[in-house]
């Protein structure tokens, strides 16, 4: 543990690294008491922490809380993400050993080990301050880890309510309830700092700020990158199915999440109509005029404006200025040619989806990289189609880690139960968003592994095995 006195936070207070530093000795204690805890255990407690969140009447609450608290997102739908994400993850993470021996020798003399990496800091978004911090806590304790949670300050209350559940679930299975705390309020960035230096491993979520101060902390981290997801609409798509699952993705906790679309590229042959199913779906076309005044309130001085954000449509439209139709809609489409310099070409975090017009189906794949490389890359993108082979051609030529084939993507990029991504609310992008990871965030990364290692028949090829074509064709010169 990095002592007070050799932190690289100079301006830090006496009181806010004193507090750190008793969050993670509390935290390392906690794991020392739960050290020697079998799968069994581990499962348990597991399932308490998800149980605090699952429960309807917690679920329900803590929703109800955070959008009273942060103003972001709606309650209805928080509900489901509190309950969805939760159970998913369980079910991830109830088919996977993590502790003592994880994978039996298999007839190569390897047996291997689960053992925790230790206090994790655990960085959380104000969009999600009940589900990613139970999210995180359900993979950290899978491991016999210890966890500490340094929330958005605008969603701690939600949060340390969240703490307190999942606490209270930890003492009822008679586990030791600080393997589970929170940074405490005020929460400041000399702390959340102060913290990511104290901890075993970081793994944020949340603003690009955080990700990239996380990866700089000299603590092992895992970020993700920024969402900007693009969706093509093709030429075979079924497009009013594409049209209803975009809108319930698009509108889902009012288009909150790092997966919900931004952009849809759609090619010409089929535009107007896929517009046309759209506007049945409950999407508003928006004139040029309205894409202007959308444009001068969405931002203010380069900044998305948090009284638009993740707001309701008809609060949208009616403080943007949208025509009285606009305000029966369900979300609003602002057409487009490609402009790197637009703000409409990145993240909205609101219920604007921005649409471009392709010519062919190369054009549409050019215009999704264009797309990603000013705001997303690395992230995913997905398509509407009836021609599986133009989904094949997007998993080669795009730099994305997730291509999803005729899906809502918020439901299921973070993994699903249709689908084989794993349950979560982190989603790694590789090196082309910044990242270590390449894969939804998962138990695997909240485990250290010991390999005993024992000998076996040599495996050991000949020369010409290795380099016989090699040679035969090239020669030895």
């Amino acid at each position: 543990m990095t002592s007070p006195a050799v932190s690289a936070v100079k301006d830090a207070s006496t009181e806010e690294i004193n507090s750190v530093v008793q969050l993670i000795e509390r935290a390392h204690d906690a794991m020392r008491q739960f050290s020697g805890a079998d799968q069994a255990r581990v499962d348990e407690t597991v399932t308490a922490v998800a149980w605090a969140l699952y429960k309807p009447e917690n679920a329900r609450r803590l929703a109800e809380q955070a959008v009273a608290d942060t103003g972001i997102g709606n309650v209805a739908d928080k509900i489901i993400k509190n309950q969805r994400k939760t159970f998913g993850t369980l079910r991830d993470l109830m088919r996977v050993r993590t502790v003592g021996v994880i994978e039996p020798d298999a007839g190569n003399g390897m047996v291997r080990y689960g053992k925790p990496v230790g206090v994790v800091a655990a960085i959380t978004p104000s969009t999600n301050p009940a589900a990613t911090p139970v999210n995180k806590a359900m993979m950290a304790l899978k491991g016999a880890n210890a966890i500490v949670i340094a929330p958005s300050p605008a969603g701690w209350s939600s949060t340390n309510d969240t703490v307190e559940l999942m606490r209270a679930a930890l003492t009822k299975v008679g586990a030791p309830a600080d393997l589970v705390q929170i940074l405490p309020q005020p929460v400041s960035r000399n702390m959340t700092r102060l913290l990511m230096e104290q901890a075993d491993l970081i793994v944020a979520t949340g603003s690009q700020n955080n990700v990239r101060a996380a990866y700089s902390s000299g603590t092992p981290a895992i970020g993700v990158g920024a969402g900007n997801v693009s969706v093509i609409i093709d030429s075979s798509a079924d497009l009013d199915d594409a049209a209803q699952k975009i809108h319930a993705s698009k509108t889902f906790d009012n288009s909150t999440s790092c997966s919900s679309e931004n952009s849809l590229v759609i090619v010409d042959d089929v535009y107007e109509n896929a517009i046309a199913a759209l506007e049945r779906a409950g999407a508003y076309r928006c004139s040029a005029t309205e894409k202007d005044l959308i444009e001068e309130k969405l931002w203010v001085n380069g900044n998305l404006n948090r009284e638009l954000i993740a707001k309701d449509a008809d609060i949208f439209a009616e403080r943007v200025g949208l025509a009285e139709a606009a305000q029966s809609a369900r979300f609003f489409l602002v057409e487009e040619e490609f402009d790197a310099e637009s703000k409409f070409t990145d993240e909205k975090l609101s219920l604007v989806l921005t649409v471009y017009r392709a010519r062919d189906f190369d054009h549409a794949v050019e215009l999704v990289t264009d797309i990603l490389n000013v705001q997303g890359k690395g992230h995913s993108c997905g398509i509407h189609t009836g021609d599986m082979s133009q989904p094949v051609r997007l998993a080669e030529e795009i730099d994305v880690v997730r291509v999803l084939v005729n899906q809502a993507h918020t439901f299921g990029n973070g993994g699903s139960f249709n689908n084989a991504l794993n349950f979560t609310l982190s989603m790694g992008c590789g090196t082309w968003g910044g990242n270590s990871i390449s894969e939804n965030l998962n138990y695997r990364h909240f485990i250290n592994i010991t390999h005993l290692v024992r000998a076996v028949a040599e495996d050991k090829p000949s020369e010409d095995d290795l380099f016989g074509a090699y040679l035969a064709r090239h020669g030895k010169d």
